[in-house]
């Protein structure tokens, strides 16, 4: 597992060249608009801080389709401190990070379980429709003790 920490509280998290996540903590401070993710990649995790009285124009968004290969998830901790168990996409555990109160963290490849290290509220943004269990493969993983454990 490699990290990049290009500015304090932004962290991409790579294993052999593949992008796993990228979190935003809760301490990440920037005066102008900044995306964080490539163009590739079928979510964008923006940082937009606006000063009293700027206006963003009414618009919409057009018509465009996309098409989408695997599911990315952005976590929110609304409250709570979790371990994220990262793995690539060959299912191989490349490491574990911690995300608490008001941090981000995109999954934006390989594969992911979790432990919840305080009773916590995530919310939850992904592409959809859902469609249930048809929508991911379960394996096992790593659990606290370092054995294995089906996630």
């Amino acid at each position: 597992m490699i990290k990049e920490k290009p500015y304090e509280g932004l962290e991409y998290i790579y294993s052999n060249g593949e992008l796993i996540s990228i979190i935003l903590r809760s301490n990440f401070h920037k005066d102008e608009i900044t995306f964080f993710t490539p163009d590739t990649l079928s979510q964008q995790l923006g940082y937009l801080p606006h000063k009293k009285g700027d206006i963003i124009q009414a618009h919409r968004h057009i018509y465009n389709k996309r098409e989408v290969h695997y599911t990315q998830e952005v976590l929110f901790v609304k409250k709570g401190r979790v371990k994220v168990n990262l793995y690539d996409s060959r299912k191989k555990y490349v490491g574990s990070e911690i995300i608490q109160d008001g941090d981000f963290i995109l999954l934006c490849g390989g594969a992911h379980g979790f432990e919840f290290l305080e009773d916590s509220i995530l919310i939850e943004i992904k592409q959809g429709p859902y469609t249930g269990e048809q929508d991911k493969e379960r394996f096992q993983g790593v659990e606290k003790s370092g054995e294995e454990k089906e996630r």
